[in-house]
């Protein structure tokens, strides 16, 4: 009997990125007190998520958009940085689609729509764990060419 051929419909498991560079990206102070966790990390694809919180609600009672703008700007940061270049945000273009409500678990997603030696441009949707969009995002950085693991950051302080 012949081997059965392989299944070219299957996905293909596209590997994390390094621990540490992981270590790296999920080590951010402002994501820690917003309750921000980043989940994944492969090249060309980050996620996140963050529970809204009675802290994280502005004066009319729903999610601030200022803590909805910084999950997306944590996806942005991981997925552009997954590559292991230290990258920098140039634009973020945010429309917000619904508002998050107390008790929300929101999830972002980032994926990469195209990158060159020196840009790149990412998409980040964040939805509630039920599916309803709350906000997306078109990013685009600057790909300073520098590996993370020995480059300076662009404020003179050493890079992680």
């Amino acid at each position: 009997m012949a081997d059965a051929l392989p299944d070219d419909s299957a996905p293909v498991e596209v590997p994390a990125v390094a621990p540490a560079l992981f270590a790296a990206l999920a080590a951010d102070p402002l994501a820690a007190h917003l309750g921000i966790e980043l989940e994944e990390v492969r090249p060309g694809y980050a996620r996140a998520s963050m529970t809204v919180g009675p802290s994280l609600l502005n004066a009319v009672g729903t999610a601030h958009g200022g803590a909805t703008m910084a999950l997306l700007d944590v996806v942005h940061a991981a997925v552009s940085n997954s590559h292991g270049t230290i990258a920098v945000a140039q634009d973020v273009h945010t429309e917000f689609l619904s508002a998050g409500r107390s008790g929300d678990h929101v999830v972002a997603e980032g994926v990469e729509l195209h990158r060159t030696g020196r840009t790149a441009v990412y998409r980040i949707d964040a939805a509630t764990a039920d599916g309803r969009p709350v906000a997306t995002a078109l990013a685009r950085v600057f790909r300073l060419g520098t590996p993370w693991e020995t480059g300076p950051a662009t404020d003179g302080e050493q890079a992680p």
